[in-house]
């Protein structure tokens, strides 16, 4: 038997009565997509979804030696630039995140995650850098030293801060299509990007878009029976150290960096979902979860009502451990 999540509703969504079922998909951003809809001109929405993802990648991604994160990472200290409105909604809740986690998640630590080898850089080979180069590169790291002015829709570059926003910019895609999905009419859809989803209304027949959570490839709760949640004005995104990582003298070494020591997390937690209207906030809070870990992490989430579950390496199996408003939701 499956355990169902029932998100609380405001309003019983849509049940498009004509229309339908149409599979999308491709990749993009180094992943998989897929956009499950009803109704709506199949080449139009494939045109419309593309867009979105390239302009995410042409302004985020740290691989395009020409996009927006990569020309601002490059420019000289103490200069302000000019960045696009999806750029700066972005960074601005990234920072948002990361002073309500005191700094677990940090858009700030591109030259860690390079140095890791979870970059565009070359990275170590497969071996840990040094101590005293990863405590060189930690001096420049730092949320705190990043400004925006909103207004002006621009940036400033402190010197030396070299962003990574691969723990948001993913879920913000996510969002991005939803939202054209949305303006374009669609009254139901399910989209999925990397893993990360978002879902609105139901399917013709009245019932929801289920998805099942997703858990380490191989591992499990003893006795635990998969979840499945209803994805309707809902989003989930989850972070694991099985996603990419490189082990080495007996030790997995996950890309989910602690910014606070400059090295990847303990491998105590292996996975964290979150579950939140909105992907971006949830894809980042994922991470920032992940690095606070199963105790501080999980208190996190009771203090901001944060629907999380935690999945910890304890004994044979892994240990499951709620948040409050994520048990809530156990129908």
């Amino acid at each position: 038997m499956n355990r169902v999540l029932i998100p609380a509703l405001l309003a019983a969504p849509a049940i498009p009565r004509d229309g339908r079922l149409q599979v999308l998909q491709g990749e993009a951003m180094g992943t998989s997509w897929s956009v499950r809809c009803i109704g709506g001109d199949a080449a139009r929405l494939r045109a419309g979804i593309l867009a979105r993802l390239e302009t995410v990648v042409a302004q985020m991604s740290p691989w395009e030696a020409e996009s927006d994160l990569s020309r601002f990472n490059r420019a000289p200290a103490g200069t302000w630039h000019r960045l696009p409105a999806e750029f700066l909604a972005v960074l601005d809740c990234a920072l948002a995140v990361a002073q309500e986690s005191d700094g677990a998640f940090d858009p700030s630590i591109g030259t860690l995650v390079d140095l890791w080898g979870f970059g565009p850089g070359p990275g170590p080979g497969g071996s840990p850098p040094g101590a005293a180069e990863c405590q060189a590169l930690r001096q420049g790291v730092g949320w705190r030293k990043l400004r925006l002015d909103l207004a002006a829709g621009r940036a400033f570059q402190p010197g030396g801060i070299g962003l990574d926003l691969s723990g948001i910019a993913k879920g913000y895609a996510v969002d991005l299509v939803a939202e054209f999905l949305a303006a374009a009419g669609i009254p139901a859809f399910l989209v999925e990007i990397g893993g990360e989803l978002r879902g609105r209304g139901a399917k013709p027949d009245g019932t929801p878009w289920w998805v099942a959570l997703e858990t380490p490839p191989g591992e499990a709760a003893p006795g635990a029976e998969p979840f499945l949640v209803a994805l309707h004005e809902l989003s989930v995104a989850t972070s694991g150290d099985y996603r990419r990582f490189f082990r080495h003298g007996g030790r997995r070494y996950s890309h989910t960096l602690d910014p606070r020591t400059g090295a990847p997390v303990a491998a105590e937690t292996a996975a964290v979902t979150v579950l939140h209207p909105s992907c971006m906030r949830a894809d980042a809070l994922a991470t920032a979860l992940t690095v606070l870990g199963p105790q501080s992490g999980l208190a996190h989430a009771v203090r901001h009502g944060i629907a999380a579950l935690f999945l910890t390496r304890e004994g044979p199996g892994l240990r499951e451990h709620m948040s409050p408003a994520f048990a809530a939701m156990l129908d």
